[in-house]
């Protein structure tokens, strides 16, 4: 094994987010969001699917009577909120919502078996069936989730009850999981206890949980199929008779040994929360063979598999990545949990090797998918990102089902709004990384933030405008003259940078590396970075290979990724193509949607009122004229589309075929 320089982000508690854009979320998921999730998991939002998961905890503590409800995976969803309670606790005081968790705390902990053992579903629905079926019932999904709150309450209170909880569920699974003759050979079928564990180890320092984790990983697609023998054991017992997780050995990854693995494969939040695991244990073991397919699968993934707003998941059917380039718009799955999955994969890579490419993922994700993945009340929600929407179709399609024209109060399987709730709630923590005298400054969102850097404490205020312009400031604050790397990720969507320091220019060129610019100097109180990164409008152009983006753009101003809405632009986008000037008009709305940056495109579209006179009933011809009329396209971020009601809506637009 090798030994890996890796940089950490800062605690929550040392970033304090103070951006004009950000601040509004962060407020919405302490205020609406997480108030709101828990209503949801109490059963108390009319008109929403029950959710049952705080129920299932109390009847399993013995606390009410009953039956279980929900999916199989329903505890999962109280382990997510809780553990972004516990960001927001970490990022401020809160005694009210503190004894909240305390209590939901105190549940979890009554409803654990005497061995350490915890999920409601097998004990209230399945007492009988623990472990016979992990290919199905995320047993190991749920217990990673539970850890992963735990490890977070304990770092924003130091309160030891759950993260005893957590020791005593790692040490049972320690005891069933392993080599030994008397213990199962196996692994979850869906990956998320690989990188519980190791949050685990790392602070408790126990360097079982993080073998543990390795053996999981290692033990995946290995030979005889793990996943076969306990269906023959449990005599061919399905939970989900519609999806074979069985035998389809890619839907969970399994299909190989995860150092074989070059392309991703199957279900996608499977995919990035094993890359996720994968890349904390080459982290912490220094383990390049690990490290080297984790390469290898985000090449695969950012290059061959990935939409232009960070979404990944071409496929409804499995939930699942296909083949590269095939990336429809209409039909995308691209659920809201994968791409934060990218996220985490590409925060941990970024730890490993200071590359701008991870960081610039996590902003494509973060600005678009994510943040599309929840209205702008915090009340509702997209499962799926698709980046062309034809109501009308939606209802009548049955490919298209899985696609809603706007976003749902809950659902039945809810994993996406706690996940957005936990990322947002823990969002300083992907702002800056710190490398020995190295701080890196990978997301530009206003902040402040506190650290030690050889002995000596300093603090750095970003004063960002993004998303809207490209200007960053960044002040520095010592006590005394102190000497540190100040390093600033040049972003992909930027092409002519700007640095001035304390008012003097600075030359990039041998400052650069690896897409970040390293500023190494003695640093005095109150001096000043200046940061400008011009925002031109770009029209973005996908693949040859990829069939549904070919002879159309997409329009990407700074992180934004734009798209029209019928809201705007009137029925029958399809019928819009742009013109190839390249002029756009940027205008800011503070009224609309918040206050959103709007583009305008000069563009063209069918002359509506002609269609029905000339085409009367004709289907197809060879002789009718196309005619065009001008018009002005309008664009909005395609983050906030679907907040005006049901309509069209489309990222990619047909464009004159200038570039061909």
């Amino acid at each position: 094994m090798a030994n890996l320089s890796i940089s950490r982000p800062l605690p929550l508690r040392n970033v304090h987010i103070t951006d004009d854009f950000w601040s509004a979320y962060i407020r919405l998921v302490r205020n609406v969001v997480v108030p709101y999730q828990w209503e949801a998991l109490n059963d108390q939002i009319e008109g929403a699917e029950p959710s049952h998961a705080m129920k299932n905890f109390k009847i399993s503590a013995g606390l009410e009577q009953g039956e279980f409800y929900g999916m199989v995976f329903q505890d999962s969803d109280v382990a997510k909120w809780l553990e972004a309670v516990s960001y927001l606790l970490e990022t401020g005081n809160d005694l009210e919502l503190e004894q909240l968790a305390d209590e939901v705390i105190a549940i979890i902990a009554k409803a654990q078996h005497a061995d350490g053992y915890l999920n409601t579903y097998f004990t209230l629905k399945e007492p009988n069936g623990r472990w016979t079926n992990l290919a199905e019932c995320h047993e190991l999904y749920c217990a990673g989730h539970l850890i992963e709150a735990a490890v977070a309450y304990y770092r924003a209170t130091g309160k030891r009850l759950i993260l005893d909880v957590a020791c005593k569920l790692a040490d049972c699974i320690d005891q069933v999981f392993g080599p030994g003759d008397a213990q199962i050979h196996g692994y979850d079928g869906h990956q998320e206890i690989e990188l519980a564990l190791v949050k685990l180890y790392q602070t408790t320092t126990n360097e079982r949980y993080l073998r543990l984790s390795q053996y999981f990983l290692d033990e995946r697609g290995k030979e005889p199929r793990f996943f076969e023998e306990e269906f023959h054991r449990r005599n061919g017992q399905m939970h989900f008779p519609s999806l074979d997780m069985v035998f389809d050995y890619t839907y969970n990854q399994s299909h190989l040994p995860v150092r074989q693995q070059h392309t991703a494969e199957g279900h996608a939040v499977r995919v990035v929360y094993m890359c996720s695991g994968m890349a904390d244990v080459a982290a912490e073991s220094g383990d390049l063979e690990l490290l080297e397919a984790c390469r290898k699968l985000w090449t695969n993934i950012v290059s061959k598999r990935m939409y232009i707003t960070g979404a990944i998941g071409s496929m409804a059917h499995g939930e699942a990545f296909t083949l590269d380039y095939d990336l429809p718009n209409d039909t995308a799955y691209a659920e809201t949990c994968a791409s934060i999955g990218l996220i985490f994969f590409a925060q941990r890579m970024l730890q490993i090797e200071a590359k701008s490419e991870y960081a610039d993922m996590m902003e494509r994700a973060l600005y678009n998918t994510v943040l599309s993945g929840m209205s702008q009340d915090g009340k509702r929600f997209f499962y799926v990102n698709p980046l062309e929407v034809w109501p009308d179709a939606i209802h009548k399609n049955h490919q298209l089902s899985h696609v809603k024209p706007i976003r749902q109060g809950w659902f039945g399987c809810a994993c996406c709004p706690p996940n957005i709730a936990r990322l947002l709630a823990s969002l300083g923590q992907y702002i800056y990384t710190c490398q020995d005298d190295i701080v890196y400054a990978n997301l530009y969102i206003g902040s402040e933030m506190t650290l030690d850097v050889t002995g000596q404490s300093i603090k750095i205020h970003q004063h960002s405008e993004l998303p809207w312009k490209g200007d960053v400031r960044f002040t520095i604050e010592v006590s005394a003259k102190t000497s540190f790397t100040l390093a600033l990720r040049i972003p992909n969507w930027c092409t002519e940078p700007s640095l001035t320091v304390q008012g003097s220019p600075v030359q990039l060129g041998e400052n650069v590396r690896d897409g970040y610019v390293y500023l190494s100097r003695e640093w005095n109180d109150q001096d000043e970075v200046k940061w400008v990164l011009p925002m031109e409008v770009r029209r973005m152009k996908g693949h040859p290979q990829v069939r549904d983006t070919f002879g159309k753009v997409a329009l990407q101003c700074g992180p934004l990724i734009y798209c029209m809405e019928e809201a705007d632009n009137g029925a029958g986008l399809h019928q819009i193509v742009l013109e190839d000037e390249d002029e756009h008009q940027k205008h800011f709305d503070q009224a609309l949607l918040g206050g959103i940056q709007t583009l305008s495109v000069a563009a063209k579209r069918i002359r509506s009122e002609d269609l029905g006179h000339q085409w009367g009933e004709q289907l197809y011809s060879a002789n009718i004229p196309l005619e065009w009329e001008p018009m002005t396209a309008q664009f909005i971020p395609y983050y906030a589309w679907a907040n005006r009601g049901q309509g069209e809506m489309s990222v990619w637009i047909k464009e004159k075929l200038k570039w061909l």
